[in-house]
């Protein structure tokens, strides 16, 4: 009778998050390249992109939907779920507008300071006790992030914000889920933000310039709506079979395969100004997570 060892079974287990958050990895990488070429090189207005993509990713998500049901929406904190949404949205259309006026590597870099932004409203919203060491390394990423948009070079454009603003708007929808994961069922905040997400999009859009896409265009937001599901999805199954303290470095992954995709479907070649950004972000991020791991262990 063949039995697998514990040892072997979490080795198992870590191998495989990691290889579901990479997958996940390049399923956005793939996504920001559509998401780019249809904005940035057909022209197709921003809010009209944000909700096309997740259209298609609602029409994709209704069989999680009809599992679960609409009942799951039922809640005592409705309003808190509307913003939480509105806010995700938001931030699609900065992130969305940000891909259509800055270099890929550019733009994910910088939406990587999100989680500074999750310490910040902690500190202020949640009144979370912020150590020094986090602050030290909130401060570190946000002078990385001065290094990549570089406010003082002539070559500077106010659209080099968005993927900060795109940072900001997610982190405080991240940190209302959070006031939501110990009141609520996880199936009751995934099925209102798949709900409301789209028809949010859609009023931002028709205030917008709407646009509804033909041919090749059409095809690439079916494509970028399944890629959003797909993405989704194996990140689920990598917080799944695996500690989020073990696959989250694996998602910092995304910084050079995004640099990768805009080389080679745009040119991009990303200036050595970068790799000091990035490098200071990465690395506060990595030391954030290293530290409230131990803050965890010394709780337990």
């Amino acid at each position: 009778m063949n039995q697998t060892s514990p040892l072997t079974a979490s080795k198992s287990r870590a191998l495989a998050g990691a290889g579901w958050m990479v997958l996940a990895g390049i399923a956005f990488a793939i996504l920001n390249v559509i998401t780019q070429w249809l904005t940035m090189k057909l022209a197709f207005p921003s809010a009209s992109a944000a909700f096309w993509q997740y259209a298609f990713a609602l029409l994709f998500s209704l069989p999680f939907l009809k599992k679960v049901g609409l009942s799951a929406m039922r809640t005592s904190y409705p309003w808190r779920h509307a913003v939480r949404v509105a806010l995700a949205s938001f931030g699609v259309l900065a992130w969305v507008a940000g891909l259509a006026s800055v270099p890929i590597w550019q733009a994910i870099a910088l939406v990587m300071t999100s989680p500074f932004f999750i310490i910040l409203g902690a500190r202020l919203f949640l009144g979370e006790r912020v150590g020094t060491a986090r602050w030290a390394a909130t401060a570190v990423g946000f002078i990385g992030a001065m290094i990549i948009l570089q406010p003082w070079s002539d070559a500077f454009t106010w659209a080099a914000l968005l993927p900060i603003l795109s940072a900001l708007l997610w982190g405080a929808s991240s940190l209302i889920t959070k006031s939501l994961t110990g009141i609520e069922r996880p199936e009751t905040i995934t099925v209102w933000l798949l709900v409301l997400l789209t028809p949010i999009n859609g009023g931002l859009a028709l205030a917008a310039d709407f646009a509804i896409p033909t041919g090749m265009t059409l095809v690439l937001f079916v494509l970028a709506g399944l890629l959003t599901v797909m993405a989704q999805y194996f990140l689920t199954l990598a917080y799944t079979v695996a500690d989020a303290t073990y696959v989250q470095p694996f998602d910092d992954l995304k910084l050079p395969l995004n640099v990768l995709a805009g080389w080679l479907f745009f040119g991009y070649a990303p200036a050595g100004y970068l790799w000091l950004g990035a490098f200071l972000i990465l690395g506060a991020s990595i030391f954030i997570m290293q530290n409230e791991m131990k803050r965890e262990r010394a709780g337990g």
